[in-house]
């Protein structure tokens, strides 16, 4: 039944309006119920759901409960396919209404100006039409399924150091062909019921009490009619923020932020008229969500969102080079080198993380692409600086029996991540050493690369480069099988 939000707001003490713009926990809003106002569940998920079993953090520190990971945005680009990124949404939207999720954190779809970014791999592309179409296909599917999708951040958020004080200053044209374009495809295609705004200042002013972002250009030029909520812990001023049009501050700040609210109102610096706007903008997603969900299932099925992950990976694999060397033969003798081979990089870090239902490996999966395995090395070290004789010496030994080496190799967890980044664009120096030390032993090496951002890779040593960026759960069996004919 669909509930008249006017008549509820009018029922709500001034006090009671003010809770309800602010998170209860890390990830719930308040509710009243006998004034008939649920709780709202949000969650990250701009690749997989993050909903959180015990205490609750945005950085991705504890647990979360079992949920598909699908390849992240940056990979996902590579298909140039809104279809297959909707299919996606729509799983997602799934495992969120199973799970009680009513606003999923993503996609992230800010543009990546700088390679050095850490949080690159969560975003779709340097091209704004690109980044929006996905996104929207994204949102799409997860509001299908009775969810809002959220995405971030809202805007001009180009990198990670000093995120929550720095000041991109830019100009209105380029403002909006490069940085506001895909989220205005997000709105106005994918009908978002929810924008996420960013830490950072544009022009001097924080995103999250832009006037000319969040009202000028968002609600009245685009016709936006969800509602904003902060980066965790991106709020500066709630009061300027409600006046603005930012309606929830999370995560959960405590009684300072709704008490500013209740001083605000009763002093006349800011009228209750707009509070009650930001709530109607937010209660109406509450309700909406709700009553989606409520014939949502206990379950959702692990292995048919397995297989979508793995069609997405699929299609994400992107051939950088080929000599001829491939597609190999059935029945090729190869050599699996690198650590990536037996513990895959297929996920981001950060708030980002997903606790995957299952996880496949090349080293597990290398038989089903019809391949035969002489062995398998580790390498070198993942987080390593230098390269381990022993480990550089098994390598070489193993190549020297196979036909072919498939060698994994890329960046780790440690080089990009939410919260920093990178200081170069170059790979791990104990790797670039294995592939001159494996390439002397075998000419026939193919590069098997992970990673989310840009990167500098060997300029030889090689006749073939795979790189499946970062594929999400079921990658790897996606690139064992896309080296065979």
């Amino acid at each position: 039944m669909k509930q008249d939000v006017k008549k509820i707001i009018a029922a709500l003490t001034l006090e009671e309006k003010a809770a309800l713009l602010q998170g209860k926990t890390t990830w719930e809003t308040y509710s009243f119920e006998k004034k008939g106002v649920p709780s709202m569940f949000l969650s990250d998920g701009p690749h997989g759901l993050r909903k959180q079993a015990g205490a609750g953090d945005h950085l991705g520190l504890n647990a979360s409960l079992p949920a598909t990971c699908f390849p992240t945005a940056a990979t996902m680009a590579n298909t140039w396919n809104p279809e297959l990124g909707e299919k996606l949404g729509d799983a997602l939207g799934e495992e969120a209404a199973v799970n009680g999720v009513q606003v999923v954190l993503g996609p992230g779809l800010n543009i990546k100006r700088s390679p050095l970014c850490g949080r690159n791999f969560e975003y779709f592309s340097e091209d704004p039409y690109l980044a929006g179409k996905m996104a929207a296909a994204y949102v799409r599917g997860i509001q299908g399924r009775g969810a809002a999708a959220c995405p971030k951040h809202f805007a001009v958020n180009s990198q990670e150091a000093r995120r929550m004080a720095m000041d991109s200053v830019v100009d209105e044209r380029t403002l909006r062909e490069i940085y506001l374009t895909g989220f205005e495809i997000a709105v106005k295609e994918g009908k978002a019921k929810a924008i996420m705004s960013a830490y950072n200042m544009v022009n001097g002013t924080y995103a999250n009490e832009s006037k000319h972002l969040l009202q000028d250009i968002l609600r009245r030029e685009w016709g936006f009619d969800g509602f904003v909520v902060t980066d965790w812990g991106g709020s500066n001023s709630h009061t300027e923020g409600v006046r603005c049009g930012s309606a929830l501050e999370m995560p959960a700040p405590g009684p300072d932020s709704a008490l500013e609210l209740i001083d605000a109102v009763r002093t006349g610096k800011l009228p209750e008229k707009v509070l009650n706007e930001r709530l109607a903008e937010l209660l109406s997603v509450v309700f909406a969500t709700k009553e989606a969900q409520a014939g949502a299932g206990e379950a959702f099925d692990i292995d048919a969102h397995h297989a979508i992950a793995r069609s997405c990976a699929a299609e994400s694999i992107v051939l950088l080079e080929n000599d001829g060397i491939l597609p190999l033969a059935e029945g090729t003798r190869v050599a699996l080198i690198g650590d990536f081979a037996k513990k895959p990089r297929y996920q981001g870090a950060g708030s980002s993380v997903v606790n995957p239902t299952k996880l496949e490996s090349m080293m597990d999966d290398i038989g089903a692409s019809g391949l035969t395995l002489e062995g398998y090395a580790q390498g070198y070290v993942r987080t390593g600086v230098k390269a381990e004789g022993d480990l550089t010496a098994q390598a070489v030994e193993l190549a020297k029996k196979a036909e072919v080496v498939l060698l994994c190799i890329g960046l780790d967890e440690v080089s990009e991540s939410e919260g920093l980044d990178r200081q170069h664009m170059k790979m791990p120096k104990a790797q670039e050493e294995l592939v001159r030390a494996v390439h002397a032993a075998n000419p026939n090496v193919v590069l098997v690369v992970s990673g989310g951002s840009p990167f500098e890779l060997p300029t030889e040593g090689y006749r073939a480069i795979i790189h499946g960026y970062l594929g999400g759960q079921a990658d790897r069996r996606a690139r064992a099988r896309c080296s065979t004919r």
